[in-house]
């Protein structure tokens, strides 16, 4: 093989022929050119975990989404009818010259998809719709009150009752007599008399009706204290054999029979001188009717199983305990409870507690928080010596004809969970159902983690398990999936609403193997996107027995363990945008190892057969293998900075924190790290960022519960949350407009003595309004033509060419460049060209080179962006010398790394740093430990995630991080890396 230059590695072709391939053995694509893509040939082999990697903007997702999958769905539409087309989105064909062994494609993205307020973590599962099926098919209703088992009682119940006894036992079977407001005693008794009745028992005394009728007692409504009618009485009879006599048995069932019927449901069997018992046809107990157990008394999105209060929501309008105690420091003598504040209010509700606090041994001294549940419980209802927290808002809405009170009711006033059915959005009775002790509602309100484990120790009698086991394989299967994919720590209640993209998609997986596909094409875009390293393994073998079930998983990732498990690792690249879109190389783990050793011989790459059977691959540079292998590595910080100030948090307690301190250092660049669950998010989104956006008097957004925010306040002069939602969803929309580079670069087109001679202005070189944009395609550069039953094409503009602007505006030049000419440039091309024209502008597009979005174009369209991409827009925003609160803002990271390669998450480390090096603060959630080794300070939150989580495990340095011997998760895989 001949040596190759640089250059030549970085931008020859594979060579590969797939022509000859088997489409039953081999997902075959031939000429891709989606995007970025350079007419590239891959084969993907079937019922293989393949993964595709490669940098940020080099042509995975292209592949992936826009090519495989658009034409799996394209296929499958295609073949339908044309009525049943035009419901459906159209969609385009891929542009490649054949894509051959498609299978039915399932993409699983990173997008919550649903906004309905009542679909749960439940709902979206299945797994709530096996659970209605067990409680309401083998559910035991136990009443609240005496907690005995709720049940009917048939006419065999009662026989077989009778039957208990030996021959020649007495019996008699009785149903109450009630007479009617309306009517009097005797004539009820005609009426059995008609009906071939003779006798009545009386307060136990057996009486004739017609002595009864011939007494002065008859006339009146109801002289005796209890009335039966004397239904049958009768011997217990067997055979020879010892068996209930036919005979006797046919006429006891008919007489009990008789007996519900007359007795509205209820008969008494009398064993005399033995035992007498009640029996009921109706299911009720302790004087309640229950209802019977169905799947639709389980169903939150029925009116029939929807709680009466909230209907279904799981969440009424009512008192927020937080804003009535909004300080849980301060004790009931130093005003914890603030409408009891004010002067008259103190007199007439507070005094009475504060007086008489010491006859029921209340601490009036004592914090809030230090109570017990017990005593806080007290506040709230009250006792004979004060009244309570709620009778006191009870007084406040019967005055709510006066302004005042109104004002007052509606400060207090905020969404909580529904105190009748827990916020599981069931009617009350659903509770009373139970199997082994816990309801349907009990688990929906259980970590998954401790559901798991109720069902896995499940044991049920004879009778129970045969009607449920079927069901508990079902729900075993899928609590098993959700487990391994890392969410034990959400609770089926939880709403998909509140879900991050990453949680939803390991769902969606979770259901797809739940759902036992065969032969279908996976396509899933980073699932390991908000887990911790700890979590990935299990991930992986979610994804191998998504495989050994018979489907073709395609995997877009850049975690390091998802990709040492693949089947087939599929590298595009070399680098990104136009620099992208070549099949840098594919093959096996082992093809990793042996073409890192033979590089390290030869010096150039090994022309590697690709476990396709297949000619070997092109000889270009891959950054991917070169990080694997060790060639390539991010940097260890050689010293770390020190902090001086700080901003303490005192007392977060939302969702599953443990009332936690955390220090957060300024100046300097925080990791907050833990396994997925385990409260990051909860602690920087929901109470840290919304608790700082208040005390600036900026924030709308409810801060989640806290004590206090202390220390160096004033040092932070702005607050920005940069996150992954799009820069803009117009395709107008682009990079350089959100930087606001566009807005100096129309100015410099405006000072072109062309644009001066002819009065332009900077308005003439926008396609946003009006003046030198094309007038018949608006600034879009294409128009879109409606296709009935096909996709809609869209048609480069006859009138501008594409070009977006009117011909005489794009007779202004810049160097020989129009507004169109630099618009269709990379990053990367207008630095190169701006810094010979006009270096001011170049350094405005400097930070987007910085945080490597050098591949993307000026006049990208920002709905063509990734989260990634989206995120390191901002990031370059703020870079730029266009932020006014330079050297005293706090930006806070969510996930950073998300898209990002290996390559790349060194740029933007280094684009990070820049911010903390101006002086800056930078507080970063993250779980990549490249990130996390580049850290100043850590804060690790643990031990494990939801309720077994969110505490403060560690805080400190990653070198002091990886001393830890207590098992800490964070460190065991920091180790080796520091």
């Amino acid at each position: 093989m001949t040596q190759t230059t640089e250059t030549e590695r970085r931008t020859a072709g594979p060579q590969r022929s797939v022509d000859y391939l088997d489409p039953k053995q081999f997902i075959i694509i031939k000429g891709a050119k989606v995007h970025n893509l350079k007419g590239i040939d891959v084969a993907i082999p079937r019922n293989k975990l393949v993964v595709l990697t490669g940098l940020s903007g080099s042509g995975k997702s292209s592949l992936a989404f826009d090519t495989l999958f658009a034409e799996g769905q394209r296929m499958y539409v295609e073949s339908l009818s044309s009525y049943a087309r035009q419901f459906l989105g159209r969609m385009e064909k891929p542009e490649v010259e054949y894509i051959k062994g498609v299978s039915p494609a399932i993409a699983i993205e990173q997008k919550v998809s649903t906004r309905n307020p009542r679909s749960t973590v439940g709902t979206s599962t299945e797994i709530y719709d096996y659970l209605k099926l067990l409680f309401g098919r083998a559910g035991i209703t136990y009443s609240p009150i005496s907690g005995y088992e709720v049940r009917k009682d048939t006419v065999t119940d009662v026989v077989n009752f009778m039957y208990e006894f030996d021959a020649g036992q007495r019996v008699m079977v009785m149903a109450p007599l009630r007479v009617r407001d309306d009517r009097t005693l005797a004539y009820e008794l005609n009426i059995l008399l008609q009906k071939g009745y003779t006798r009545i028992v009386a307060d136990g005394e057996i009486i004739q009706i017609e002595d009864v009728l011939n007494g002065d007692d008859a006339n009146m409504p109801q002289p005796y204290g209890s009335l039966e009618i004397l239904v049958d009485r009768g011997t217990v009879l067997y055979d020879d054999k010892g068996n209930p006599d036919e005979d006797n048995q046919y006429r006891f069932s008919d007489s009990v029979q008789t007996a519900f019927s007359e007795g509205d449901g209820t008969c008494r069997v009398d064993v005399v001188g033995k035992e007498s018992r009640i029996f009921s046809d109706k299911f009720e107990l302790d004087g309640i009717v229950f209802e019977e157990p169905s799947v639709n008394l389980f169903t939150f999105n029925n009116p029939y199983g929807a709680c009466r209060r909230c209907d279904g929501f799981g969440k009424v309008l009512g008192i927020d305990p937080d804003l009535v105690i909004p300080d849980k420091n301060l004790s009931v003598f130093e005003g914890a409870i603030a409408p009891w504040r004010s002067e008259k209010m103190s007199e007439e509700f507070l005094k009475p507690l504060l007086k008489n606090g010491i006859r029921f041994d209340f601490p009036i001294h004592r914090p809030y928080k230090d109570l017990t549940p017990a005593e806080q419980e007290l506040l709230w209802t009250g006792n004979k010596y004060f009244e309570g927290i709620n009778a006191f808002f009870d007084f406040v809405e019967s005055q709510t004809f006066k302004v005042q009170y109104r004002v007052m009711l509606s400060r207090y006033r905020g969404k909580t969970t529904c105190p009748e059915c827990r916020g599981s959005r069931l009617r009350k009775d659903a509770g009373y159902v139970k199997i082994a002790g816990k309801s349907i509602t009990d688990l929906v309100l259980m970590p998954l983690t401790q559901v798991t484990a109720f069902f896995r120790d499940l044991e049920l009698p004879e009778h129970q398990q045969k009607i449920a086991n079927r069901i508990l394989v079902e729900i075993r299967n899928r609590l098993d999936y959700m487990e391994r994919v890392g969410l034990g720590y959400l609770t089926l209640n939880r709403l998909t609403n509140t879900l991050s993209g990453g949680e939803y998609q390991r769902i969606k997986l979770a259901t797809s193997l739940g759902s036992a596909l065969v032969g279908s094409m996976y396509i899933l875009d980073e699932p390991s996107i908000g887990l911790h390293p700890r979590d990935t393994q299990r991930l992986v073998s979610v994804l191998e027995s998504l495989r050994d079930m018979g489907n073709t998983v395609i995997v877009v990732e850049h975690e390091e363990e998802v990709m040492r498990a693949a089947d087939q690792l599929i590298d595009i690249g070399p680098d990104a945008g136009s620099l992208g879109g070549h099949l840098v190389f594919q093959g096996t783990w082992e093809d990793v190892v042996s073409d890192s050793r033979t590089r390290d011989e030869a010096g150039e790459r090994a022309e590697l057969a690709n476990g396709s059977g297949q000619p070997p691959t092109s000889p270009l540079v891959s950054h991917t293998i070169d990080f694997l292998t060790g060639r390539e590595t991010v940097p260890v910080p050689s010293f770390r900075r020190k902090a001086t100030n700080f901003i303490e948090l005192k007392g977060a307690r939302e969702n599953n924190l443990k009332n936690v301190d955390v220090r957060f250092p300024l100046n300097t660049l925080t990791v907050v790290t833990g396994v997925s669950g385990s409260g990051k998010s909860t602690l920087i989104r929901k109470v840290l960022y919304p608790a700082l956006m208040r005390q600036r008097g900026e924030g709308t957004e409810e801060a989640g519960k806290f004590d206090g925010l202390s220390g160096s306040l004033d040092r932070v002069s702005a607050v920005e949350m940069i996150d992954q939602n799009p820069i803009g969803k117009s395709s107008r929309s682009n990079p350089v407009t959100y930087i606001k580079a566009y807005d100096y670069l129309r100015q410099v087109m405006a000072d072109q003595p062309v644009s001066k001679s002819r009065g332009y202005k900077p308005s003439h070189f926008s396609f946003n309004v009006d003046g030198g944009r094309c007038e018949v395609c608006q600034g879009e550069g294409e128009v879109k033509i409606e296709m009935q039953f096909m996709a809609d094409i869209y048609l480069k503009c006859e009138g501008c060419g594409g070009k977006r602007f009117k011909q005489e505006v794009l007779e202004v030049t810049l160097q020989d460049k129009n507004i169109s000419d630099i618009l269709d440039m990379t990053v990367d091309e207008a630095v190169v060209f701006f810094r010979k024209v006009d270096n001011k502008m170049a350094d405005k597009l400097q930070p987007l080179q910085d945080v490597g979005l050098g591949y993307i174009g000026l006049g990208q369209s920002a709905n063509t962006l990734s989260g990634g991409e989206a995120q390191r827009v901002k990031l370059a925003s703020f870079l730029g010398k266009g932020n006014p609160n330079k050297g005293s803002t706090l930006f806070i990271f969510d996930e950073p790394t998300t898209g990002l390669h290996f390559h790349d998450i060194r740029k933007l480390l280094s684009a990070i740093n820049a911010l903390v090096d101006q002086g800056d603060s930078v507080i970063i959630i993250e779980h990549n430990m490249e990130v996390i080794k580049n850290a100043d300070h850590i804060i690790d939150l643990g031990p494990e995630g939801g309720e077994t989580g969110g505490y403060v495990t560690f805080t400190g340095t990653p070198e002091e991080m990886v001393k830890l011997t207590d098992g800490n998760f964070t460190a065991q895989y920091l180790n080796g890396k520091v």
